[in-house]
């Protein structure tokens, strides 16, 4: 199948040819994809199959992808990451469709290209380091930049925005449930009290402010999970990823897989309780005269505990150390 014509999408022209799926040709200002072997076993693509990559970045998991023969489509919302990964796979010609879309929206997506089904899907959860490592994009606090921390730029609320104009009382839920922050109230309240006397406009505005409450000791910085939190709400990763997970299911073809890398325990909760619940054929309760059939029955369950990354991968890739890969199967006949 030739991937139609449409607004969405660029489509490379350039020839391909089959290579190694763990081995890239060029170097890339991307981090290498995380659990890369892992995600290649379980996902199993291959020629024939059509792959979503909703998580795009530098590429590195669509490359590995369309190595092993499958088509993708590679979604993103950051306008630079798909130059880049647009550039880098151009060579694999009509097999390869990249999107300018948050992955949430799979189902639009797919509706303009035409496609009922999918035969496998990859969301790799979280911001890239290369995105990180941008000091302009304002997601680290170990850079001074702009605070802003938007995924697609062309979103209307940046971290400035939210810590300049956000109740305490809001800022305090999204340090507590983002962040898991113990100290969210006091940070919170530091935040408020300094934004009286001059707004927050750059990373270490707000690395300065918790650094009040939060003063440096040991290895991990005071400001991480006041930044991991603000990132989350900004760019609404706990909302869009229960969305996505949804409309993800519904558009595998029976015998499809769908695969997630989370980062941390919020996102990783989120995937295990979704995938668990329907993974699970038939109900029992005390109450019950006899098991029930679950409604919500669809997938087969390829990870009862979450694929890692080996002491080598972690070694080479310091990111990869978090990373959990949770897949499921649909089921034929759901």
């Amino acid at each position: 199948m030739i991937f139609p014509t449409a607004e969405v999408m660029e489509v490379a022209t350039c020839g391909s040819r089959r290579r190694n799926p763990l081995k890239s040709e060029r170097p890339t200002p991307y981090h290498e994809p995380v659990l890369l072997e892992q995600t290649l076993a379980l996902l199993a693509p291959a020629p024939g199959k059509l792959f979503v990559d909703g998580t795009l970045g530098g590429g590195g998991h669509a490359e590995a992808f369309l190595q092993a023969g499958a088509r993708v489509i590679g979604i993103d919302q950051d306008p630079q990451a798909l130059a880049f990964a647009g550039e880098r796979l151009a060579r694999y010609g009509e097999a390869f469709v990249s999107v300018h879309a948050n992955f949430e929206a799979i189902a639009r997506v797919l509706d303009d290209l035409g496609i009922a089904g999918i035969d496998g899907a990859l969301l790799d959860i979280g911001v890239s380091s290369w995105q990180i490592d941008t000091p302009e994009r304002g997601f680290s606090f170990q850079s001074n930049g702009p605070l802003d921390m938007r995924m697609n730029p062309d979103a209307p609320l940046s971290a400035a925005d939210l810590v300049n104009t956000a109740p305490e009382g809001e800022l305090i839920r999204i340090f507590r449930e983002y962040g898991e922050e113990s100290a969210a109230r006091r940070i919170a309240q530091q935040i408020v009290q300094d934004r009286e006397i001059r707004p927050f406009e750059t990373t270490y505005d707000l690395v300065r402010s918790v650094e009040k409450v939060h003063p440096r000791r040991g290895r991990t910085h005071p400001a991480t999970k006041v930044f991991q939190a603000l990132r989350i709400a900004v760019n609404r990763e706990i909302d869009v990823l229960t969305a996505a997970l949804a409309a993800f299911s519904a558009r595998l073809n029976p015998g499809g897989r769908l695969g997630v890398i989370t980062f941390h325990s919020l996102e990783d909760r989120i995937v295990k309780t979704y995938f668990k619940a329907r993974s699970v054929e038939w109900l029992d309760r005390p109450e019950w005269p006899a098991p029930r059939r679950n409604p919500d029955f669809q997938f087969r369950l390829l990870t009862p505990k979450p694929a890692v990354a080996s002491e080598e991968e972690q070694n080479r890739n310091p990111r990869s150390r978090s990373a959990k890969l949770r897949v499921v199967e649909k089921t034929y006949g759901q």
